[in-house]
């Protein structure tokens, strides 16, 4: 043990020697190894990343809700485009018999974008914010937090009360640092008691409507800054989450059937609406995901590649440097195995200082490109230990030929060397 010990440090003093007193040519020989480790962990780390922020809005809107929608998730938008636009809007009387008859429903909302409206507190004004109109369980299905205040109480919500929830967007530029709640804005021409703000969300994957920069009002209010009718084109969407236990596809059928009975669709018509959910979504993300994994592993393969042979150059000339070393070393009794073993742990402490540089440089860029676009982007230990085990192992194989070499010698003739 105490022999394999000294080795190893050995090894490791003759692998910064070897750097030391070949900086030029050691730099460029790691250069391919940093550059590999930095295109395959570089990847991986921001599509875990990506992946993450995916799923945690998965999380928050729940995998178990189906939206119902005139286009379909699955689809690509620019095919059959005018068969989807001549598909009529979900109206509040879909939703309705939606409410009535799908028994497998937990929670059942529309929502309609009543336009884009002026909002004035005093002399701040925003201009642009969307007005949407929401009934009551709109605020759980879309997954609000709210930095201050509430929702709609239910009477509020069947009587249109001139309320209002702001988007965080919106609040920070009316009030500033101004208690918001309480206060009475100007919002399209009517006069509305502010009760709540919602949480900026900021960027975020998946989001079925961001509302930053929005304002929600009940929708029976909406229904005085608007005509909100069937075929209503501003747009409008329902959402149904599914009871505890229940299938999606069961809820899926029951959906179908309650609105192809109010549309009144004969049996051989085909649906005029799509149903759609998360998972679908998800699919489309897995493949593209899979895609930039494959993409990273091709282009930091190559790199590796050739990083792998620029350090076995390196190992070949340390070992033709160090033959008479070699020679005395065998002659005075060391083993095949501990020169062996000397040798590719230099290689490997080698290829583990390109790796660290490589994930330097991830680590720099990705805080970087975090703080520039305001989205969480990182490197976490389990893709650091990933890049440092292909590290140790692109050591032990750019290693492998001149460890042998060196291990098989003759002493004699080593000596002679």
């Amino acid at each position: 043990m105490i022999t394999i010990l000294k080795v190893i440090q050995e090894s490791f003093r003759q692998a910064w020697q070897s750097l030391v007193g070949n900086k030029l040519r050691s730099f460029l020989s790691l250069l391919g190894i940093s550059i590999g480790i930095f295109c395959i962990i570089g990847v991986l780390s921001a599509v875990d990343s990506l992946e993450d922020n995916v799923r945690a809005s998965f999380d928050k809107l729940g995998n178990d809700v189906i939206y119902v929608d005139r286009f379909s998730w699955a689809e690509d938008p620019g095919m059959n485009y005018w068969k989807w636009m001549k598909r009529p809007q979900p109206s509040y009387k879909d939703f309705k018999a939606i409410q009535t008859k799908v028994k497998s429903a937990d929670m059942t909302s529309f929502y309609t974008v009543v336009g884009v409206k002026t909002a004035k507190y005093r002399s701040n004004s925003v201009e642009g914010s969307f007005l949407v109109g929401v009934t009551e369980d709109s605020g759980s299905l879309f997954g609000f937090e709210y930095a201050k205040g509430r929702y709609f109480s239910k009477a509020e919500l069947i009587s249109g009360a001139p309320k209002v929830v702001l988007g965080g967007v919106v609040a920070k530029e009316l009030f500033g640092s101004i208690e918001p709640i309480g206060k009475k804005i100007n919002l399209g021409g009517r006069k509305l008691e502010v009760i709540g703000v919602i949480k900026e969300e900021g960027e975020s994957m998946i989001q079925i409507m961001n509302f930053d920069e929005g304002a929600v009002i009940p929708l029976e209010l909406a229904r005085k800054y608007a005509n909100i009718k069937e075929g209503h084109r501003m747009g409008s969407a329902i959402s149904i989450k599914a009871k505890e236990g229940v299938d999606l596809d069961d809820m899926k059928e029951e959906i179908r059937g309650a609105l192809r009975a109010k549309r009144r669709l004969k049996p051989k018509e085909g649906d005029d609406f799509a149903l759609n959910e998360l998972s679908l979504l998800s699919n489309l993300l897995d493949g593209l995901f899979g895609v930039l994994n494959s993409a990273g592993w091709v282009i930091g393969g190559f790199a590796l590649i050739v990083g792998m042979f620029s350090v076995a150059n390196i190992m070949f000339v340390s070992v033709k440097e160090r033959t008479n070393l070699i020679g005395v070393k065998k002659a005075l009794g060391a083993k095949s195995y501990v020169i062996l073993i000397e040798f590719l742990i230099e290689s490997v402490v080698l290829c583990i200082l390109g790796g660290l540089m490589g994930m330097g440089l991830i680590w720099l860029l990705l805080m970087g490109i975090s703080k520039a676009i305001d989205f969480p982007l990182y490197l976490d230990s389990g893709n650091a230990i990933f890049g440092l085990t292909v590290s140790i192992i692109t050591g032990v194989l750019a290693g492998i030929i001149p460890a042998f070499q060196a291990a098989n010698m003759d002493p004699v003739e080593a000596m002679r060397g």
